[in-house]
This record gives C-alpha cells, sequence and structure tokens, in this order.
C-alpha cells in the first residue's frame, strides 16, 4: 500500500511495509479507523468575513487530491468543515458538534481570531488539538498556558518585530507614528514593533494612536499622524481603513515610508480601492508566493500549486491568495500525519506537531521554513519585506526572522 504526498517539491513515498508501519501497534484515537481519519475546523463560509472561505475551500480540495493518491499512511482524510458565519458563540457552537458528535480527531485550520479565542479553552479542556489555526494571534500559540493549540502562520508580535529589525537597517533616524486597531491584532503587533526597537522606541515612536472597527474613517487620526513630522507609518489597519489611509496621505501629500500591516497586503481589497498610483512604494510582509507574480511563472512549487487547482478547484480563481494560505496550511498537516505513523492518538499527533523540523513548502518565499518545539508553537517567524513598484510586490532585501 502507497501513499504520494508532495511536501517540499518532492514526492514522498510511505511503503508501509518497508517503513515497518505493519510491525507498528496501532494506537488510534477518536474519528480514526484503519481507513480514516476524521478531522474538523469551522470557516466563515457566510457573515462579514467570507472572503476567507477560500481557505476552507482549498484545504478541503487539497485532502481531496491526497485522498486520490492514496491517502496517508494508506488512510483517507474526512474533512467535517462547518460555516460558522465568523460569529464566536456559533463557532463554540459547531466546535463542540464537531468534537462531541462527529468525534474528529483534531481541529485544523479554523480561521480568525475571535473565533479562535471562543474555542480555545473548551480544547484545551477537552484536549483536543487546535492545529495550524489561521490566526496572527499571540496567544494561539502560548503552550504553557494553552498547550493543545498552535498556530500556523507569524505571529502578530513577531511581525511586528520583523518591521522593527528593517526600520533600524534603513531608517535608523526616522520618526515612526503608529495607527493600531484597537484590539489584539492591533495591540500585539504595536508591542512586537516596540519590544523590536528595544531601548530606541522612547526616541524612535513619537506618536501612537487607534481607531475602532466601527468608525466610518481613520482620515482625522492621519491628519493627527502626519503633523508630528514622522517620516514613517506604521499603519496596524485591516484592508478597509489601510485604503483609506492610502488614499489620504497622496491627498495630503504626507510622504511618509508607510509600512501595510499583512493583512492588508491584497490588491484587490487595498490597493486597487486606494488607487495604484496612490500605493507606489507602500510596504508589507510576506511569506509565500504570489500566483499573480510573474516572477514565479516557471517555479516548481507554482506550477504544482497551479496544477492542483486546474484539477480540483477548476471553478476557483488561483491568484487568490488565501487558497494559496489553505494549501500550504493543508500540506503542513499532512507532512504531521505522515509522521505519526499508526500512533493516531491526540497526544502523538501533537508531540509531532510540537516535533517540525526545517519544513520547506515548495509555495512558501525562499528562506521560509517551518520549525517548532515543545515550547515553540508558531511554526513560522521569518517574513519578507515586499514592496509595492505599481503594478506588483517585490521583495526587497533577504528574509528577516523575528527571532533571530
Amino acid at each position: 500500500m502507497k501513499a504520494i504526498v508532495t511536501i517540499g517539491g518532492t514526492a514522498v513515498f510511505s511503503l508501509m511495509l518497508a517503513s515497518g508501519t505493519l510491525a507498528q501497534t496501532k494506537n488510534y484515537g477518536p474519528g480514526v479507523t484503519d481507513t480514516e481519519v476524521k478531522i474538523g475546523q469551522t470557516m466563515p463560509y457566510s457573515g462579514p468575513a467570507s472572503s476567507f472561505a477560500a481557505i476552507g475551500k482549498s484545504m478541503a480540495a487539497y485532502f481531496e487530491k491526497v485522498n486520490a493518491e492514496g491517502g496517508v499512511n494508506g488512510r483517507k482524510i474526512n474533512l467535517v468543515s462547518l460555516d460558522d458565519g465568523y460569529s464566536p458563540p456559533k463557532a463554540v457552537e459547531q466546535t463542540r458538534r464537531l468534537v462531541e458528535s462527529e468525534e474528529v480527531l483534531a481541529i485544523v485550520g479554523t480561521f480568525g481570531s475571535p473565533t479562535n479565542f471562543a474555542i480555545q479553552k473548551y480544547l484545551n479542556v477537552k484536549k483536543v488539538p487546535g492545529l495550524f489555526l489561521g490566526t496572527g494571534a499571540d496567544r494561539i500559540s502560548q503552550p504553557e498556558t494553552y498547550p493543545w493549540s498552535m498556530g500556523w502562520q507569524p505571529n502578530n508580535h513577531a511581525k511586528g518585530v520583523i518591521y522593527a529589525k528593517y526600520v533600524l537597517k534603513e531608517r535608523p533616524n526616522s520618526k515612526v507614528a503608529i495607527l493600531y486597531q484597537n484590539d489584539d491584532f492591533g495591540k500585539d503587533y504595536a508591542k512586537g514593533f516596540r519590544d523590536g526597537l528595544g531601548a530606541k522606541a522612547a526616541s524612535m515612536i513619537v506618536k501612537e494612536i487607534s481607531y475602532e472597527l466601527a468608525e466610518p474613517t481613520i482620515d482625522s487620526q492621519i491628519l493627527v499622524l502626519k503633523a508630528t513630522g514622522a517620516d514613517v507609518f506604521l499603519n496596524l489597519s485591516t484592508p478597509k481603513f489601510s485604503a483609506q489611509a492610502i488614499k489620504k496621505m497622496a491627498e495630503i501629500k504626507w510622504d511618509a515610508l508607510h509600512l501595510l500591516s499583512d493583512a492588508s497586503g491584497s490588491l484587490a481589497s487595498v490597493l486597487i480601492p486606494a488607487g495604484l498610483e496612490n500605493s507606489k512604494g507602500v510596504i508589507t510582509v510576506a511569506f509565500r508566493k504570489d500566483p499573480n507574480d510573474p516572477a514565479w511563472r516557471d517555479d516548481e512549487g507554482m506550477k504544482a500549486y497551479l496544477a492542483f487547482m486546474k484539477k480540483y478547484m477548476p471553478d476557483s480563481n488561483p491568484s487568490e491568495t488565501y487558497h494559496v494560505f489553505g494549501y500550504a496550511t493543508a500540506q503542513t498537516f499532512i507532512h504531521v500525519l505522515e509522521k505519526c505513523g499508526s500512533d493516531l492518538t491526540r497526544e502523538n499527533l501533537m508531540k509531532q506537531a510540537a516535533s517540525i523540523k526545517d519544513l520547506l513548502l515548495p509555495i512558501m518565499l525562499p528562506g521560509i521554513l517551518l520549525n517548532t518545539s515543545a515550547t515553540r508553537f508558531t511554526p513560522m517567524t521569518q517574513e519578507q519585506i515586499m514592496q509595492f513598484d505599481g503594478v506588483k510586490w517585490v521583495p526587497v532585501g533577504g528574509v528577516i526572522d523575528a527571532e533571530k
């Protein structure tokens, strides 16, 4: 029996007899049989964040691909993906259904900070793995407090540190103004930036100001920040407000270096509404390859992704970067499942998830590696600085690691 899983751009052949899998003592947790591994997740298939549903759809499609190629160690993956409407109470209700009625082995890839916050304590009390969760919130990856929860992408504190390292290198004498969303997202990001600046934070940061999600506009905040004379603007806002900021800066001719949060790096949602000419020169961070970038046209990892999209998601837009996100998240889970062999308990799944070593996924930017340990539940701590040239995002310098 053979399973073929593409990880790191190479085909991994798991011959059960040769690897000794048949000789292993089978040790199964909930949702596992000789032929199946059942996992669950909730996604915003409806509601205000429904654009992120592409992540769940692409994960399901990738597992379909794996199943068509033999599964993992001979077992097919059964993903039960439910709609939470981006509502915390609904996420709790649906997650309880997945754990108590569907009896899934683990929750994998659930998207969103508010929804993941809502289910985190429940999953940890029940000792159900919550793996590769789609949020950059710091508290999702704190093994000393939540030993059954693990994020996936770089957390917001790490991204703030990465921006601080960039500013210290490129603009060491700059004056920095910060706008942040008044929630965990904005506060974690801003704290990471301050921590990254260290002793220089007091002299370099000239003003910090927040905004509420319910506010219709941030124009007044932009005017206040410009008045400080800052020549670097760290904009820790979400897409709607980032587009407003870019337009307002152009209107009032505030020529500061504009650093956007990675949540606002979308051409469709931010740069095009703000005006491509107005957006020229803005900076963000990224860790995965962009299907819109012609630089990856001949890249083997991108070719594999596009072939996957053509076969398994023919009616979906391959240029949607949320599909890339889901595709890579699913690949990460497959890697961990391979490592589990026939010891498919919740405890061993968590142990293997916390033992990732230099995992290279073919859709990641060069130099981005995934690593975890028993005390490190943030698989990624690296980002690439990207600058918009008026048409596309262009890499600037090398990959920056928040921990080095």
